[in-house]
């Protein structure tokens, strides 16, 4: 097992909420990727999105750690992890990332769990190399290309040009706008938990060099997300769980519909709360989890 990080995490970290030891995986690349491991049985792997990070899985780790060892990196630039100057920060450099991370960790046999651009950075893994992966669990998330796609082409026109990148630097608009408006209940981003999410994005650089590129990708990585459409006949052998927040504004239910196209055999958790079911609904997501997985019985 990777050493532990000499440094103890920075001082806003909540540690009542985050009660996590915390681990450092040094990358081929010579980058450090922050991560937590808890727990012992078979792997679960969480991929967050952006612009969050492993955080907003804690209550799932929490929970389902007594039963099955849980693995939740912050992908490079966000939370913990290393923030290269150099990084891309384009979906397929954090996929790349991310699978020398599990390689670099020898994880197998893996339940793959991934949420928003976790999909098109984690779901890599269970079409390159499918037999390390054993269940997928997909919480609003895509695969696809949204090109033709006529709100998310007026949204990218926002925040993917040069006036979004001024947007993500200055007004933190990812953080300030974005993140509460995918909340149905407005409430359950208190400014305890919002606080965990702005305080890794301090400045104008890190939140222009690492969450704008995201908003950028939505169009300019429509090539990374064809290639993964068109693999899309290799998830349908894997045992699946949705699990959907019904009022999410970013990821409607026709994105939904096309999950259960693409996993016709997948268990449907749909829940009527926004973008994030793990941090509105973690009771319900835990129990979803739990009777997929056959955890947390006996």
């Amino acid at each position: 097992m990777p050493a532990l990080d000499p440094h103890d995490p920075p001082q806003w970290v909540d540690r009542t909420a985050y009660p996590f030891e915390s681990r450092w995986l040094e990358l081929p690349s010579g980058y450090r990727m922050h991560y937590v491991d808890q727990g012992e049985g078979e792997t679960l792997l969480f991929v967050h999105g952006t612009p969050t990070w492993s955080f907003e899985w804690r209550r799932i780790i929490q929970a389902l750690a007594p039963h099955a060892r849980c693995v939740a990196p912050d992908l490079l630039g966000f939370g913990l992890s290393g923030r290269p100057r150099d990084g891309a920060y384009t979906p397929e450099w954090h996929a790349e990332n991310l699978a020398h991370f599990v390689h670099r960790l020898g994880l197998d046999h893996l339940t793959l769990v991934v949420h928003d651009y976790g999909g098109p950075i984690g779901l890599p893994l269970a079409l390159q190399n499918p037999g390390h992966v054993r269940r997928l669990v997909v919480m609003n998330t895509f695969m696809w290309s949204l090109k033709g796609d006529k709100r998310v082409e007026r949204a990218s026109k926002l925040v993917g040009g040069s006036l979004g990148r001024l947007l993500y630097r200055r007004l933190n608009f990812s953080l300030k706008v974005i993140m509460p408006s995918a909340f149905a209940d407005k409430k359950k981003l208190t400014p305890e938990l919002h606080s965990q999410y702005l305080a890794p994005f301090p400045d104008a650089w890190s939140r222009g060099a690492v969450l704008w590129p995201l908003a950028h990708a939505l169009l300019g990585s429509d090539a990374f997300f064809t290639s993964l459409w068109e693999r899309r006949e290799a998830l349908r052998a894997f045992p699946a769980l949705v699990i959907w927040g019904t009022e999410d504004p970013a990821f409607p239910r026709d994105h939904l519909n096309r999950w259960r196209e693409v996993l016709p055999h997948a268990r449907i958790a749909e829940l009527p709360v926004g973008h994030w079911p793990q941090e509105e609904a973690p009771e319900k997501v835990i129990a979803a989890m739990e009777d997929f997985l056959g955890l947390g019985h006996g």
